[in-house]
């Protein structure tokens, strides 16, 4: 293959020049097309990339151009090396002049090729940017512009929009709002997805995506029959959800907590786990936000989720419940657990995920501290097995999770704690076993031992 180009390159007198640049690009995009091993390091190493650089600026030959345009994508397209090398040649400039070229399918390769350098990483972004490929992306951008060539033009946007280090500019904004208005599904949902990646940051720049007056169409597209249009439209609006309370009751007065019930019971758990991600960050908001999810019927699907959804959803409906005991109030607090969801979290503290049997922890004693005055709470909250469930994590392997349990246990089962711990400890001095002294007790083992069977004979008596 080498020896091949080669041979080309150092025959003068074979052909033309024009003829000979002809059938260089004809020949490697012939090459390129292969489904399986296309020769892109053989094509790279013959030198041919400037070669075809040069061919991009030939306004006079159009098919060269084209041909040109053509195998510099596909060899853009490749590994990180590849794309480096189209880079390193100076494609960089040449596509984004090549944008304007008046014939529309030599254009539209450039905007092709550019998403590919573009979706390498931020480097390469960073890069088109400095050379100012938005404002010639954006120019492209007309009524009259077709549909085909919008799509590749938003997925190039897209990617221009990735990456948070750092973040993209937002002068896209403007443009991508205009093209979330269309109808074509791969158009909406590469403009969703890089509206998720604008809006994927702190509340300044949330605050931006808000005040462009996008919430209510995010929200309606949300209904959405693609769930390639649907699902970057809901990471959107998690996004915004989890700035300030103003910017979230802006997604709640566009109608989001009536669609998010149906998202939640979605047969997809990927959509299960944003809808539920949306809530819990919904659910950390004022007692009045918390009102309008509980009165718009939230609690049903996010309690069904902590019993029944996949791991991925019991996390994320975890976190909405404890963010849920954090901010809300007693009334609230007290409809959640008539809702079923102590049980639910109470069962899922048995889960290996040290991370989430600490949130679970955080919401149990957010309920101690909002019910702690209710009795029946806590005769509830034992005979849900709640008060067993704590105690066995006293010797869970996280330092963590047994702190977080012991602490709950003083905190508010301090007399069930004590009696339960010598009767433990009397059972098993009955069966001959030695009495160990936690640290925390301030007992030496052999005064453990004799206060146990102190107890013992206490019990005997009394009984």
């Amino acid at each position: 293959m080498s020896l091949m180009w080669e041979s080309m390159r150092r025959s003068k007198d074979f052909m033309t020049t024009d003829v000979r640049a002809m059938v260089y690009s004809l020949l490697s995009r012939k090459l390129l097309s292969q489904e399986r091993n296309p020769p892109l390091k053989e094509i790279i190493d013959a030198g041919l990339l400037s070669r075809f650089v040069t061919y991009l600026s030939m306004d006079d030959e159009p098919t060269l151009q084209f041909e040109a345009a053509w195998a510099l994508t596909n060899i853009a397209s490749g590994t990180s090396w590849h794309t480096k090398q189209v880079v390193a040649n100076g494609a960089v400039p040449a596509f984004i002049t090549l944008l304007a070229s008046p014939l529309l399918h030599i254009s539209e390769q450039a905007v092709w090729a550019l998403g590919n350098i573009a979706g390498d990483g931020p480097a390469y972004r960073d890069i088109l940017i400095e050379c100012d490929v938005i404002p010639a992306l954006l120019a492209r951008i007309s009524p009259e512009t077709p549909v085909g060539y919008l799509r590749n033009l938003t997925w190039t946007l897209s990617n221009l929009c990735r990456n948070k280090n750092p973040f993209p500019p937002m002068s896209m904004l403007p443009a991508l709002i205009q093209l979330l208005h269309l109808v074509d599904k791969d158009i909406l949902s590469d403009a969703c997805w890089a509206i998720s990646y604008l809006s994927d940051g702190d509340n300044d720049r949330i605050d931006v995506v808000v005040k462009t007056g996008i919430v209510p169409r995010l929200v309606e597209l949300l209904n959405h029959e693609d769930i390639r249009v649907m699902t970057p439209a809901l990471r959107s609006i998690g996004n915004i959800v989890s700035g300030s309370d103003l910017q979230t009751q802006m997604v709640i007065d566009a109608g989001v907590l009536t669609i998010l019930p149906r998202l939640m019971r979605h047969h997809k758990a990927s959509v299960q786990k944003e809808a539920t991600w949306a809530l819990s960050n919904i659910a950390a908001g004022p007692c009045r936000q918390i009102q309008q999810l509980i009165t718009c019927g939230l609690l049903p699907p996010l309690v069904d989720l902590l019993k029944n959804g996949d791991f991925k959803c019991q996390r994320e409906a975890v976190w909405a419940v404890t963010n849920l005991t954090s901010g809300g109030t007693v009334e609230q607090v007290v409809h959640l657990v008539q809702s079923g969801a102590l049980e639910a979290i109470i069962n899922l503290l048995q889960v290996k995920d040290p991370k989430v049997v600490l949130v679970i922890l955080d919401a149990i004693n957010n309920l101690f501290m909002k019910l702690e005055e209710t009795e029946k709470f806590s005769l509830l909250f034992e005979e849900l097995g709640g008060l067993d469930r704590i105690e066995l994590l006293q010797s869970h392997e996280n330092e963590m999770v047994y702190q977080a349990a012991h602490n709950l246990l003083e905190k508010y089962f301090s007399d069930v704690n004590q009696f339960t711990l010598f009767y433990n400890q009397i059972v098993y001095l009955c069966q001959g076993g030695t009495i160990i002294s936690k640290p925390e007790m301030n007992l030496a083992p052999q005064d453990l031992s004799s206060f146990v069977k102190g107890s013992l004979v206490n019990l005997l008596i009394l009984d």
